[in-house]
């Protein structure tokens, strides 16, 4: 059954995980991707995000994908009670994910009932594909060679920061331009969208 916790930024709603969860989260182990982020300069969310999950009670093991084997990803999935994959650019993100067959291994874990909790480009990257909005440049990306299939875990699409205009563009007029037809779950910095199993739901802080 699957356990999603897909945020525009885990900080700011990370008090809604436990009741999600319906259990301790105390001294379990999170596999902590910030691949997304290599790309972001001084990325200050990645640090609150990894300190939100520690206030949580979990045991971080940080796990840059991009430059650990494939075998030493196997495992630490494996051995991990949950994954978090944060922010950043997306498309980095996906192209580090498909090279590497991370995206099968997490695909596996998410299938088997593993939680799987994400930030941004980490929640973008389980729609079926990712939506070339402009926002972002595909310069860093040359691999995906216009290839943006991506995890096809998830059949609608989060557009994270939504009425928080950090591309400079308003919201609503990318979404027109972009997303015209599509499942779109349009989530600010304090809501969440929740999968359990086949039941999907937004919910909001009340902080």
């Amino acid at each position: 059954m699957k356990k999603l916790f897909l945020t525009s930024y885990f900080t700011e709603t990370a008090g809604l995980l436990p009741d999600f969860v319906g259990e301790d989260l105390t001294g379990k182990t999170v596999a902590f991707i910030p691949t997304a982020a290599l790309h972001e300069g001084e990325a200050f969310y990645i640090d609150t995000d990894r300190t939100a999950l520690k206030n949580l009670g979990l045991i971080v093991d940080e796990l840059e994908i991009s430059t650990v084997p494939i075998e030493a990803i196997k495992e630490r999935l494996s051995n991990a009670d949950c994954i978090f994959v944060g922010a950043g650019h997306t498309f980095f993100l996906l192209q580090e994910l498909k090279r590497t067959g991370a995206d099968k291994l997490i695909l596996r874990h998410i299938n088997s009932g593993k939680l799987y909790i994400s930030t941004s480009a980490g929640s973008c990257v389980l729609s079926k594909d990712v939506v070339a909005d402009g926002i972002e440049s595909l310069d860093v990306a040359p691999d995906l060679n216009g290839d943006f299939s991506a995890l096809s875990i998830i059949d609608f699409y989060i557009y994270p920061h939504y009425g928080h205009s950090y591309s400079g563009e308003p919201d609503d007029e990318i979404i027109s331009k972009y997303y015209g037809g599509l499942d779109l779950k349009k989530i600010s910095d304090k809501q969440v969208v929740t999968v359990y199993g086949e039941k999907v739901e937004i919910a909001t802080t009340a902080s």
